[in-house]
């Protein structure tokens, strides 16, 4: 049986990011600053970091930043499969607990709507095509966000999780931004 083509794709993107992250180097730092500044001024804003995983890239300087300059920070909150992300408040330093998949999640604190969203990601395209780990959470909850009203995705990576163009599904929300430590993509 042949393999689904974007398990082959994953599996591509993971070995790229493991590479990439155990040469990280200064990468991390250029990459947050080329976030903070896609994003622009944070006070007032609402925005979802994550608290990562495995070797995803670190955006925890930038939340920290974010916090410091005014701006509500939230994390992501697995409610169940098959159903959209909540975002709990975060502050640096705040209690966390272990959520599904070994991410940590805050203990307590508001349950926030971010306008904007930095997103983890396994591949990307120049296209602005998101390559996620197979559980549609993203999907689902970019599609009911924009549904909403305006908001904004920035994918954030390490450069080498480029893949060549994506399958793309129906239900598949494009990034309006991906931001690397060798600056931002956009449309």
């Amino acid at each position: 049986m042949n393999e689904d083509p974007k398990a082959r794709l994953r599996k591509q993107a993971y070995a790229a990011r493991k590479t990439a992250h155990a040469a990280a180097g200064d990468a991390v730092a250029r990459a947050s600053r080329h976030l903070l500044s896609e994003i622009g001024e944070a006070a007032g804003r609402t925005v979802s970091g994550y608290m990562p995983i495995r070797t995803e890239i670190d955006p925890l300087p930038a939340m920290a930043a974010l916090h410091e300059a005014g701006a509500r920070v939230c994390v992501p909150v697995i409610a169940g499969k098959g159903k959209p992300l909540d975002f709990r408040a975060w502050t640096p330093g705040c209690a966390l607990v272990e959520g599904p998949f070994g991410a940590m999640v805050p203990d307590t604190g508001d349950w926030l709507v971010p306008d904007l969203l930095i997103v983890p990601l396994v591949g990307f395209d120049a296209a602005l095509n998101r390559l996620g780990y197979g559980g549609g959470f993203y999907d689902r909850t970019l599609a009911r966000l924009r549904a909403a009203g305006p908001v904004r995705a920035i994918g954030f990576a390490y450069a080498a999780q480029e893949l060549p163009d994506l399958p793309v599904e129906p239900t598949d929300q494009p990034l309006d931004a991906i931001v690397t430590e060798r600056g931002v993509i956009r449309p």
